[in-house]
């Protein structure tokens, strides 16, 4: 059993301190310092450092080189090794629009890391499919060849994977998509890469859609008498969120109104690709080159093709850009996206019985410390 003393712990609604955090695989007890005998554990001392529930990352192409959509189960295990860094203990490998062998390729291989313990790292929940039921005109950095219909099926048929998958609600099939793959209540149905008008989009909503893929990006904006989807997502009270906090997908002007307007139900993401924790150059995505200079991603025409984001970064630049706390920032990156995949009643908050996934970090979100499922996965 381990107990970390000395530090700042992050509760779902307020940090605490001079308190003793138990756990072994999951969390045993919060209590006075005072109540137990510290030669009984191994303990972990914080030295003044928040302690906060493990990164939840619901929405990650790649990173240090490799990408979901490759395939490949070392691609992906690295991936998972690689964010562990990053305070991330849980997440998503997502997949694009790339041809369907490729995407039940990559479907395969998350299986397969999911259900292996010889692996370190991050804990993979399922699969994001982002693609391929998307609209060209709002394709981004993903490859217009291999766009397909909505196809509730082809979903269903993967749910054992699948978490959340991106569609266009207005594209022809996509209102009896949604309507199929909420009925059936195991994939969340997120609305993206989509010209949805705001009328479209609340008739997606109306069939299903509860979640709202890289808000602002690959959609229709909000304007006063046009209020497309952004004005929908932002609007609907049971509608979560994606905000890329990168400061350059979405100026940090907007954080604090999103903040204030989605509460519980905004969840940070990175969006990352394979050029993340990788220098500056040339790299891929779904297939197409891609320039990585600083924090942005570009196509040869310009278009933005993903980030290079770690998710405790945007937990940084949410918390500086806005009102919130420190419990309510480090919740978007972990309850609230946990929450969203329903996975909230075994990770996303530091509470007993919840399973013992934690960040230290300092002020700035600093990850000194991960611990996964109660072992140290990574230490400075």
């Amino acid at each position: 059993m381990k107990c970390i003393i000395n530090g700042k712990i992050v509760l779902p609604d307020k940090v605490i301190e001079n308190k003793a955090l138990i756990f072994g695989e999951t969390i045993e007890n919060l209590c006075d310092v005072s109540e137990i005998n510290l030669a009984d554990y191994e303990v972990i001392d914080a030295a003044g450092r928040f302690v906060c529930p493990g990164l939840v990352d619901m929405h990650i192409h790649g990173y240090l080189g490799e990408d979901a959509s490759d395939g490949i189960v070392d691609g992906v295990k690295k991936m998972a090794a690689g964010i562990v860094e990053n305070g991330v203990t849980a997440w998503c490998p997502t997949t694009m629009t790339v041809s369907k062998d490729e995407i039940l390729k990559a479907f395969d291989v998350a299986r397969t890391v999911k259900n292996t313990t010889d692996y370190y790292g991050a804990n993979v929940l399922g699969i994001n499919c982002e693609g391929p039921f998307i609209n060209p005109s709002k394709k981004g950095a993903q490859s217009e060849e291999h766009i397909l219909r909505p196809d509730a099926d082809f979903i269903l048929d993967n749910a054992d994977i699948i978490k959340v998958f991106t569609v266009a609600p207005e594209m022809d099939g996509g209102k009896e998509c949604i309507e199929k793959v909420y009925k059936d209540g195991r994939v969340l149905v997120s609305m993206g890469h989509t010209g949805a008008n705001f009328e479209e989009a609340n008739t997606g909503i109306a069939a299903g859609v509860r979640h709202t893929t890289h808000l602002f990006n690959a959609m229709t904006p909000l304007q006063h008498r046009n209020p497309g989807v952004v004005g929908a997502a932002l609007s609907a009270k049971n509608v979560s969120c994606e905000l890329i906090a990168d400061t350059f997908h979405v100026n940090k002007g907007l954080f604090d109104m999103v903040a204030r307007l989605k509460g519980e139900k905004l969840c940070l993401i990175t969006d990352c690709m394979r050029a993340g924790g990788m220098p500056d150059g040339d790299y891929t995505l779904g297939g197409q080159p891609v320039k990585k200079t600083g924090i942005q991603c570009l196509l040869e025409d310009g278009t933005i093709a993903g980030s290079v984001l770690k998710l405790n970064e945007a937990v940084r630049n949410l918390y500086e850009n806005t009102d919130l706390s420190v419990a309510e920032a480090v919740a978007c990156a972990s309850l609230n996206p946990a929450k969203a995949l329903s996975e909230d009643d075994k990770i996303g908050s530091i509470e007993i019985g919840k399973r013992a996934n934690l960040m230290l970090c300092d002020e700035h979100f600093n990850v000194s410390c991960t611990v996964i499922g109660g072992t140290v996965r990574f230490e400075m």
